[in-house]
């Protein structure tokens, strides 16, 4: 997993509220087990005609989409089912943070656990931030994840929450089981250590 520590980005925004996980990634697509190939179907029933072509209005679909690597979002973004395909989609296409109002608790565990950032903002922030993006759509804004801070173009520093476990993960590059593997030292000399208490613990 890429380590994630400050990252200045132009925003992408789908500001709707209560987008749910089966409208960034539809049920069908989620047969696969590879994280690769699903940013093809980011939004898809949003993104796509039926005879699959592009629909030219809607964001993802703008050349520039491509050097975003920020979403901007609605209120309680990822609710719904609790798919892990849909932050899988959401980094193969390249974001690497969400801003929102709220998260959905489920996909706010799936995307940290996956290098997706989710930030949280208060209500006027957010209203700001739609605000820049209409007036001036290449505005750039930049996330200081071990500081956790949003920075705006004017200057203002907005703090979002994050547990530590999450943010060491995060900024570290490392996912649950990247971690234990990492203190996979400290495990095998408890182990030794501590022999009868290991094997009483296996039967």
């Amino acid at each position: 997993m890429q380590p994630f520590t400050r990252l200045s980005s132009r925003v992408i925004a789908i500001a709707i509220d209560n987008i749910d996980t089966d409208q960034i990634i539809p049920a069908r697509f989620l047969k696969t087990i590879s994280k690769t190939g699903l940013g093809d179907n980011l939004f898809s029933d949003w993104r796509y005609h039926a005879d699959g072509s592009p629909k030219p209005g809607f964001p993802l679909n703008h050349p520039e989409a491509r050097d975003a690597f920020i979403l901007l979002a609605g209120d309680n973004f990822g609710c719904g089912s609790s798919r892990e395909h849909a932050p899988w989609a959401l980094v193969d296409f390249g974001f690497r943070a969400v801003i929102s109002t709220s998260f959905a608790d489920i996909f706010c565990s799936n995307a940290l656990k996956n290098g997706l950032l989710p930030v949280a903002v208060d209500a006027d922030t957010h209203r700001q931030l739609v605000s820049l993006l209409e007036e001036e759509p290449s505005t750039v804004l930049h996330i200081d994840l071990a500081d956790q801070m949003l920075t705006l173009p004017d200057g203002r520093r907005v703090e979002f929450p994050i547990d530590d476990f999450s943010k060491m993960c995060l900024l570290e590059g490392v996912d649950q089981l990247g971690y234990l593997l990492n203190a996979e030292s400290q495990i095998d000399a408890y182990e030794r250590a501590h022999p009868a208490r290991v094997n009483t613990a296996l039967r």
